[in-house]
């Protein structure tokens, strides 16, 4: 299936500590959060994406065109450093369309604006470019078929720290809860979707408000709940829990060396 990757976003919230790197070039080990979600998906067997670029999709366009496999992979030297031999090369089998789709476009902006590289598949998958995961994708993928609805996301419990607060009537403080310890549940950004997606949709509108309700109403949306390992990466210091995490050797999203299926 092909995998569409809204790439886009300013990461305003990242910026100051990204520089001029847009938030999915921003680095966890020695390669950029794009790079891990990719990775996962091929992991999977889904080769083929479609980057959506919007704020310095240069930077994503010369990352891939002067890529470096050897930071990412075990290689030997010979001939005095002069020729290298990789052990293995982790993106050659990839296929990747980098499409400009606008600098403040939203996501359904950006979706329809790649809709011509989906080609006839019937099912194709989406994600976004900051959040990784150990989500069983073929699971998911398997839900979603045996649904026959339009289509589906992840349901996951929020990531950062902070607190839930319930008011009596009085302004009393009822209970306050780390928000984890709830039944809180968020959007994902991991997506399942037909084709016929783009019948929901009209120029201009957010992907999961104007489309995402004529789903509901149409009964044609579910959302599969995943409660284990699921990280967005939105502030700094969420960067460096992933960067620490990969430091660590504790990466769940890394289910290509975890052997997750």
């Amino acid at each position: 299936m092909k995998v569409v990757l809204f790439c886009g976003g300013m990461g305003t919230r990242l910026k100051d500590h990204s520089g001029e790197l847009p938030k999915p070039m921003v680095n966890i080990g020695p390669r950029p959060i794009l790079w891990h979600i990719m990775k996962y998906y091929a992991h999977y067997g889904h080769k083929d994406f479609i980057l959506c670029l919007g704020y310095k999709g240069d930077a994503i366009k010369n990352f891939f065109l002067t890529y470096e496999p050897c930071l990412s992979g075990d290689f030997t030297l010979s001939n005095g450093s002069k020729q290298i031999h990789l052990k293995e090369s982790d993106i050659s089998d990839w296929n990747i369309t980098l499409a400009d789709t606008g600098l403040k476009s939203n996501l359904g902006q950006r979706l329809k604006a790649v809709e011509k590289y989906l080609g006839d598949d019937d099912i194709f998958l989406a994600n976004y470019a900051d959040g990784l995961t150990d989500l069983p994708l073929p699971e998911m993928i398997d839900y979603f078929k045996k649904s026959g609805k339009v289509a589906c996301f992840i349901s996951v419990k929020p990531s950062q720290s902070f607190h839930i607060v319930t008011l009596k009537e009085s302004s009393l403080v009822e209970k306050i809860q780390y928000v984890r310890d709830t039944d809180i549940l968020i959007n994902g950004g991991c997506f399942i979707f037909k084709k016929e997606i783009f019948q929901y949709m009209k120029d201009g509108e957010e992907l999961v408000v104007e489309p995402f309700q004529r789903l509901i109403d149409d009964n044609q949306l579910i959302s599969y709940r995943y409660d284990k390992f699921w990280y967005c990466m939105d502030t700094f210091k969420e960067q460096q829990e992933l960067s620490d995490m990969y430091e660590r050797g504790n990466a769940p999203w890394e289910v290509w060396k975890n052997n997750k299926e």
